[in-house]
């Protein structure tokens, strides 16, 4: 079996235009000697984050990087990659994948209703001054864009989940019972948590505006905090006695 491999292309930054193909898995990231990909940056971390494969997922980690780690613009600790996501680390930007698999990615996408504009010699559009949208995966699939409408159907097929034609984040599959249990536990907890901060919306009677009293306005930041200390758990393991 031949041994997975990942392309970056360095978008931003003092290495801008060099390309890591076809870079064995893992690939560490980062400015000392001994990293698969060593970026000339002073803001980098001597070890800044590693990519390695999970089944068929490629897996983004923040080293505990002093400036940490972002992804299509939003700070990650650990974050399952795509083809034409956007690593940012430090001062430069990286492309994840080549030319090629962002061409067979966009290709693959049902939902695409135009072809975009021609492709530079990175990935990014010429005429576009930010950086943000000069990738295929910047102009067409920004995935984790909280862009929910609640006129379209909601669908569920044998792996994923669907609002109109919009995929959203997967659950993991092959869970363990217990596995399973545990993540019902924690998304049902939840969900009472937000029934509970807006039972006693008052609505105009227009419907234009609604609001909230103060302590149940509390009540969605405290599940705000849950859902931020759930997600640094999983990226942060606490130690277990052994």
């Amino acid at each position: 079996m031949a041994k997975a491999s990942v392309t970056f292309q360095v978008l931003e930054g003092i290495d801008r235009g060099r390309i890591y193909r076809e870079v064995p898995i893992p690939v560490t990231i980062g400015r000392e000697e001994g990293n698969t990909l060593r970026l000339n940056d002073e803001r980098v971390s001597r070890f800044h984050a590693k990519v390695q494969l999970d089944g068929d997922d490629f897996i983004l980690t923040d080293l505990e990087s002093t400036n940490g780690t972002r992804v299509n613009g939003t700070a990650v600790q650990i974050r399952r990659l795509r083809i034409g996501d956007r690593v940012g680390v430090g001062r430069s930007l990286l492309l994840f994948g080549s030319n090629e698999e962002i061409a067979a990615r966009m290709a693959s996408l049902a939902d695409v209703s135009a072809s975009p504009a021609p492709l530079g010699p990175l990935g990014g559009y010429s005429d576009d001054p930010d950086p943000g949208r000069q990738t295929v995966a910047g102009q067409i699939d920004m995935n984790l864009d909280f862009d929910i409408k609640s006129t379209e159907p909601a669908r569920l097929t044998d792996d994923a989940l669907f609002i109109g034609n919009k995929a959203l984040p997967p659950l993991p599959l092959k869970m363990t019972p217990s596995q399973a249990a545990r993540l019902a536990e924690i998304l049902d907890y939840l969900h009472q948590g937000l029934i509970q901060a807006t039972d006693n919306i008052q609505a105009r009677d227009d419907g234009s505006q609604v609001t909230l009293d103060y302590a149940d306005w509390q009540r969605l930041l405290a599940v705000q905090m849950l859902l931020a200390r759930y997600l640094r758990m999983v990226a942060d393991p606490p130690d277990t006695p052994s």
